[in-house]
């Protein structure tokens, strides 16, 4: 009796998941609008930063992590982007500034709106060693914390490359991710700068499914080789779907993950009729 309950009780179970299974093929792997790092725009925004937020939101963008007030202040991009119904979720500064003008940063982040602030660089010479990895932790840690207490701010680290380096059993990412705070700490994953050094998005982000809160998305040239310098020329950013990374196998991971906006960087100059490939691209993804 209790084999014919347990085989009823698998064929319920196998026909619930091909039914889940045929209901979600077809459906769209990525629904939502992306969001944009201003970086990809630096030229225009330092000329015109009412036009350039003009020709965002005829590409539906909404959502914007900068990491330039382009010569405004943080009250006056604020103004920008309401008149626009457009907001900043995150706030992208130096290591410099956020750790030795934690409360000017602070200030100015939730001026913009943003509930998290990034840093995208480790200041080192040469290869990343520990030492250096030892200190980012005891810099972020401080710095999360101040950000959390003082502003209800998410402090983010977003990876670049070098961090890659091996460690242990595993390189010095994990390092950084075991080693800080998550109380205090998060992280932004960039896709290209964790395929560039031979790593894989969707595992790592597997790996640390609670620990990544932001993306940028970006695609690498076919044909380039990547190493551990967290450097590339910028011409080898391309729109996503035409270079090296399985942007569908990274989209299906971050649904177990802990990301909450995702970001297209598109360093190239060939950004103004790249961004608009990636979106349709973006729309185009199904299950």
């Amino acid at each position: 009796m209790q084999k014919v309950n347990l085989l009823f009780f698998l064929s319920l179970f196998f026909a619930a998941y091909c039914e889940t299974a045929v209901a979600q093929k077809g459906k769209p792997l990525f629904p939502q609008t992306p969001g944009m790092v201003s970086y990809t725009y630096r030229a225009s925004f330092a000329k015109d930063a009412a036009a350039t937020l003009d020709t965002l939101q005829r590409l539906g963008i909404k959502d914007m992590e900068f990491s330039n007030l382009f010569g405004k202040t943080a009250e006056e991009l604020r103004k920008l982007l309401d008149e626009r119904g457009m907001k900043c979720s995150s706030f992208g500064v130096s290591y410099a500034d956020a750790l030795h003008k934690t409360a000017e940063v602070g200030h100015n982040a939730k001026t913009l709106g943003a509930k998290f602030v990034r840093v995208a660089w480790v200041p080192h010479e040469g290869a990343f060693t520990l030492t250096t990895a030892q200190k980012t932790v005891d810099d972020f840690n401080l710095i999360g914390k101040r950000l959390k207490d003082d502003f209800g701010i998410t402090f983010c680290y977003h990876n670049h490359g070098y961090e890659f380096e091996k460690y242990e059993d595993g390189t010095l990412m994990d390092f950084l991710i075991k080693k800080t705070d998550p109380r205090y700490v998060s992280f932004e994953m960039d896709v290209l700068w964790t395929f560039f050094p031979g790593q894989d998005p969707a595992a790592l982000l597997l790996k640390y499914p609670r620990r990544f809160r932001l993306m940028h998305m970006k695609d690498l040239r076919k044909g380039v080789a990547g190493n551990m310098s967290g450097s590339t020329p910028v011409e080898n950013d391309v729109a996503l779907g035409t270079g090296q990374l399985d942007i569908p196998a990274i989209l299906k991971a971050t649904k177990r993950s802990a990301i909450e906006h995702y970001y297209i960087e598109d360093e190239s100059p060939s950004y103004a009729t790249q961004v608009p490939q990636t979106i349709t691209y973006l729309k185009s993804l199904k299950y």
